[in-house]
């Protein structure tokens, strides 16, 4: 049964499904959910329920729910995007955190400010993004990341995030590891280019992508429209089939391990991240482990990308977490790589 409640012009929902707030599309129920549309909102749901379980959840895209949960889950719906400062190289963007990022990084695009192309069409929130560093096609979060703000848990403290505090590392941040479960971020701060932009495509499918087209040099605009068309061509849309995108980190290793997969695997597709170690592209792993398009029930490997797994239809989160542990063993048998997963699992 779902009943409301009234708090601080916010609706408290019983039993409510997050099938439509989490992009694998799982059909899990939160014991209660308030959307938040203000800091302040957040501040008073914070302090109002301070002894109870909560949950906090953006834009559900880098999440694989196993089970309902028994908790306040509180939805960050906190709009709005503003230039806050500019000279004449730079201009400062903030973005709230409930913003869309795929729509964020369109509206940089358009005011012509540069930095953020190369990661069009990554799914989820804005908020979420210094969480993961997020990154695609040579570019990362941290790259363009001035700050963020934050409440803590209690509601009671706000704090101001620098790039230095937020410990950034290859999908991983302090918000992962030792502020784990402490902030909420409520926005995030880019310094961007006005001009003079640096043009980032140096990947290969991004070349062929330009090349196909006749771009010789190309603009910010032309980065993110070639990215759009590589992640439209390999990546499902999770509005009709559910997935979170890549589900599987890249695998860094030792050069010395790497050298002796390779001796046994030729082929296998590599990238130098320092002189001891060896970034491989987890895709390549799965799929020449043989589990491109591989299906189990409404569980899959996605056909056009090994990187995703997808959720053809009625696929619960603990059989899509099980195709997962036999992608990894798959992985880890035929090369002694061991990858681990990008998405959290609840």
């Amino acid at each position: 049964m779902r009943t409301k409640t009234q708090n601080q012009k916010m609706t408290i929902v019983s039993n409510f499904s997050l099938k439509n707030h989490n992009t694998f599309g799982i059909d899990a129920q939160a014991r209660q959910f308030v959307a938040v549309h203000s800091v302040e909102e957040l501040q008073n749901v914070l302090q109002n329920h301070q002894n109870t379980t909560k949950f906090i959840l953006g834009g559900g895209s880098n999440m694989l729910l196993t089970q309902d949960i028994d908790a306040l889950v509180i939805h960050i719906d906190i709009k709005g995007k503003s230039v806050i400062k500019e000279d004449e190289n730079y201009v400062w963007v903030q973005a709230m955190a409930g913003e869309n990022w795929h729509e964020f990084v369109l509206w940089t695009i358009d005011q012509d400010f540069g930095g953020l192309e190369n990661m069009s069409l990554i799914p989820g929130n804005v908020g979420t993004t210094p969480v993961q560093n997020i990154g695609a096609y040579g570019a990362e979060i941290k790259d363009t990341f001035l700050e963020c703000s934050a409440v803590s848990m209690d509601g009671l403290t706000t704090r101001d995030f620098d790039k230095e505090a937020c410990h950034f590392g290859y999908r991983e941040s302090i918000f992962k590891q030792e502020a784990k479960g402490q902030y909420i971020i409520t926005s995030v701060v880019f310094k961007l280019t006005k001009h003079n932009h640096t043009i980032n495509s140096n990947y290969g499918d991004i070349k062929a992508e330009l090349a196909k087209h006749g771009i010789e040099n190309p603009t910010i605009k032309d980065i993110s429209n070639a990215v759009i068309a590589i992640r439209q061509s390999k990546l499902p849309d999770p509005k009709e089939l559910g997935n979170s995108g890549s589900f599987f980190k890249n695998p860094v290793i030792s050069k010395t391990q790497f050298e002796q997969v390779q001796a046994k695997f030729p082929d296998i597709k590599f990238f130098e991240v320092s002189p001891t170690e060896v970034k491989v592209p987890a895709g390549w792993l799965i799929e020449h482990a043989g589990l491109k398009g591989y299906r189990d029930g409404d569980a899959g490997v996605h056909k056009n990308q090994a990187l995703v797994i997808v959720n053809y239809g009625n696929a619960t989160g603990t059989e899509l977490v099980n195709l997962s542990k036999l992608v990894q063993k798959t992985v880890f048998d035929k090369y002694g790589i061991a990858i681990e997963a990008e998405v959290n699992i609840i």
